[in-house]
């Protein structure tokens, strides 16, 4: 039986568009958005810890009943070093820094500072996924940290806990980014719905310690606060973290974690929309920067760009090469595939 090879992109031709990866990167973005403003909302019934645990218990309700549904089971053993890690990390200490983050700081503003982690994906995916460092991706680099410096700078005049603020949504952005590299490798040896629910759990897991406290928060909290936590556990963290998981299987984590410079711009819409709230001018400026900074460093040259890892590095997220992870020289999925077109819930 003959197999028709895998085509690969000739130099000065762009790479073969995977709309599934960009329909899936753009879920995640909005909904991802909507959770900043969510954050916000729920805050104020819900303490940090206790928020990020309801979040976390709803999430895996939710994955958990696919995963069975689907009856994947678990994982290939190579994958529990990143799920664990990505779990402890992002799923754990990164939402509740960010929830603690968010109660100082308006939702924009939070999103923004937040949104210096794809930054250090970039950093992190060349220093340990091999994943290559451009000299535009650099430069890009320099001017959207000096956009996160003006954010700050913006918030300091605003008394010490804004400034805690600040320095709280800087740690989610340190966690985050080493979540997204810890998980990476994780998808060669398992479906993104797989990775993503052991993650999810280990997070709950780690966050139980705060039981207490959500129980004590949820006898006092409002109806729509509760309602808040529970589409943050549904839609932003079991779809919209599954629809991540699929795509960056499918791209290198530095080009994944650029599409979410998308988000500070919704955040600051659905902010002024939901809650009538806008950053202030100064960390505005300071936003555009970290876009202005990512544009330099997305920009690609037409000639000579194979979209591979080690390449220019400058090939937009949504561009997919036409052999992505996961699958073999024979065009089909292997062991570590992530989930096809079902594999969202």
């Amino acid at each position: 039986m003959t197999t028709t090879p895998t085509p690969v992109p000739d130099a000065g031709h762009p790479p073969v568009r995977d709309w599934r990866a960009l329909a899936a990167a753009g879920t995640t973005v909005v909904l991802w958005a909507s959770a900043f403003v969510a954050i916000r909302s729920a805050g104020e019934a819900y303490s940090p810890g206790a928020l990020a645990l309801g979040r976390l218990l709803s999430g895996s309700l939710v994955l958990g009943t696919f995963l069975l549904i689907r009856r994947e089971g678990l994982p290939g053993r190579g994958a529990w070093p990143g799920i664990v890690a990505s779990g402890l990390l992002w799923f754990g200490l990164y939402m509740v820094a960010l929830n603690w983050g968010e109660q100082e700081v308006d939702a924009g503003t939070a999103a923004m500072v937040v949104n210096i982690g794809p930054i250090l994906i970039a950093l992190l995916g060349a220093r340990l996924l091999g994943e290559g460092l451009p000299r535009r991706l650099v430069v890009g680099m320099a001017v959207s940290f000096a956009g996160a410096a003006v954010v700050g700078l913006a918030m300091s005049g605003h008394g010490s806990s804004s400034v805690l603020g600040v320095l709280l949504c800087l740690l989610a952005a340190v966690v985050y980014a080493a979540g997204v590299v810890s998980q990476k490798p994780a998808l060669r040896h398992g479906s993104a719905l797989q990775i993503t629910t052991f993650g999810c759990l280990i997070g709950t897991a780690a966050c139980l310690p705060f039981t207490g406290a959500l129980i004590a928060d949820a006898a006092d909290a409002p109806l729509s606060a509760t309602l808040n936590m529970v589409y943050l556990g549904v839609f932003p963290t079991a779809l919209a973290f599954t629809t991540w998981a699929y795509a960056l299987a499918r791209t290198t984590a530095g080009r994944m974690g650029a599409t979410t410079y998308a988000v500070p711009a919704l955040v600051v819409l659905m902010a002024w929309v939901l809650l009538d709230e806008v950053p202030a001018p100064l960390a505005v400026v300071g936003g555009m920067l970290c876009l202005a900074g990512v544009a330099v460093s997305r920009a690609r040259r037409r000639t000579g760009s194979t979209g591979r890892s080690g390449s220019t590095g400058a090939v937009p997220v949504v561009e997919a090469v036409a052999q992505p992870s996961g699958v073999g020289e024979s065009g089909t999925a292997d062991a570590g595939a992530p989930v096809g077109e079902r594999g969202r819930p």
